[in-house]
């Protein structure tokens, strides 16, 4: 598993958002050994660090040949990610395509977005 690089966030005394959409990640269903594609969007209110792009799309990749539930692989991303770099907040969104007919949208979160 690659390392998820982190950098100082430029303005921790302020709550921002971040949001990051990689239009390509790949799994495999565990049950059928089929490729399953998804959206994930990744939206996070740093803290002290930020996650590092390069980094996040080496992560991602890595999961192409796991077999992994939607479920699973939408609360493991957040539960990393969050590790990496202890958000105020984050929230993974990962939109998975259509597949025998139905298209799922499974959403993790840390818990109630900051105002």
């Amino acid at each position: 598993m690659p390392e998820i690089e982190v950098f100082p966030n430029p303005a921790p005394y302020r709550n921002f958002t971040i949001k990051h959409t990689c239009p390509e990640f790949t799994s495999v269903c565990p049950k059928t050994g089929q490729p399953d594609f998804a959206t994930i969007d990744l939206e996070y209110i740093p803290a002290e660090t930020c996650i590092e792009l390069k980094s996040l799309k080496l992560y991602y990749y890595s999961f192409r040949d796991q077999g992994i539930y939607y479920e699973a692989v939408t609360n493991r991303l957040l539960d990393e990610l969050a590790a990496s770099c202890n958000p105020r907040w984050m929230r993974v969104t990962g939109n998975f395509n259509v597949r025998g007919g139905i298209s799922s949208i499974i959403v993790a979160e840390t818990g109630p977005k900051p105002a």
